[in-house]
């Protein structure tokens, strides 16, 4: 029976993303990188997890293994399953299986929304075994020392259904995330989107505005993600209230009156 994993060139990081570290958080991965320990990044949507853990991945030189979890999201899907391949029958890692044989960073986004009987595959990975149990291969793989477990999510989301277990959480580190400084967010801003530091200044700015709606019932305030995307609209020629209608309004609430609000806000900066 052949046993089919992925190269590891498929998960190697060439290039590193834009970041801008704010308070410390690269010193305290690459740490926990060097002492074996799993990470739990904290954040509200769209506050650069993601792109953190890629800028880090490049920086360590290590593969990246991304797993975006859901509520169907199985056991089979991260270890790997068997398959019919003409007349033979093989085994194809899934992403978890890979990233323990490549040595790689394994980032499990939003991790709350897999099913809970799912996550408990993690914890011989998150505990001094460092160990993935294949029961269909009846293997049992050591992950090597550079690899690494990282996982995320939302904690503005979470609910009495979704949530991490103690049991889970206390195998892990953790860093918070939230909106970046405004003057880095404005630098994030002009570099990712190629737009004029008065453009990106304006949309910070009414980002921070934005942001403030969540006392009045907003879910969740502008990310910098959306910040991003309104002022590339606006760098390709969209006028501004238009890119700022379709980034933020339409897009955050479909509340007439929050709407109404976030409207109000824009028509103060463009």
């Amino acid at each position: 029976m052949r046993v089919l994993t992925p190269p590891v060139d498929e998960y190697r990081v060439d290039e590193a993303p834009f970041y801008l570290p704010v308070a410390g958080e690269a010193e305290l991965f690459a740490h926990a990188f060097q002492a074996r320990i799993p990470v739990i990044l904290k954040g509200p949507t769209g506050c650069g997890k993601t792109r953190f853990v890629a800028w880090m991945a490049h920086r360590l030189g290590r593969p990246l293994v991304t797993v975006a979890c859901h509520e169907d999201l199985t056991a089979s899907d991260l270890i790997g399953r068997y398959l019919i391949q003409g007349d033979e029958t093989v085994w194809v890692d899934g992403p978890m299986t890979a990233a323990v044989r490549h040595g790689a960073i394994l980032y499990l986004d939003e991790v709350v929304e897999a099913r809970k009987d799912t996550m408990v595959v993690i914890h011989p990975l998150t505990d001094h075994r460092r160990v993935l149990t294949i029961d269909k291969l009846g293997h049992v793989l050591h992950a090597p020392a550079d690899f690494m477990l990282v996982v995320s999510y939302n904690p503005g989301y979470q609910s009495v259904l979704k949530e991490l277990k103690q049991s889970t959480r206390q195998r892990f580190v953790s860093l918070d995330f939230g909106y970046p400084p405004p003057d880095v967010e404005r630098r994030v801003v002009a570099t990712e989107a190629g737009v004029d530091e008065e453009t990106a200044r304006k949309l910070v700015k009414l980002g921070q505005k934005v942001r403030n709606l969540t006392d009045r019932g907003l879910e969740e305030g502008v990310s910098t993600r959306l910040l991003v995307h309104a002022a590339r609209l606006i760098g390709l020629g969209s006028p501004p209230r238009d890119a700022c209608e379709a980034a933020f309004v339409r897009t955050l609430t479909d509340d007439p009156d929050l709407q109404a609000s976030i409207r109000e806000l824009t028509a103060d900066y463009f």
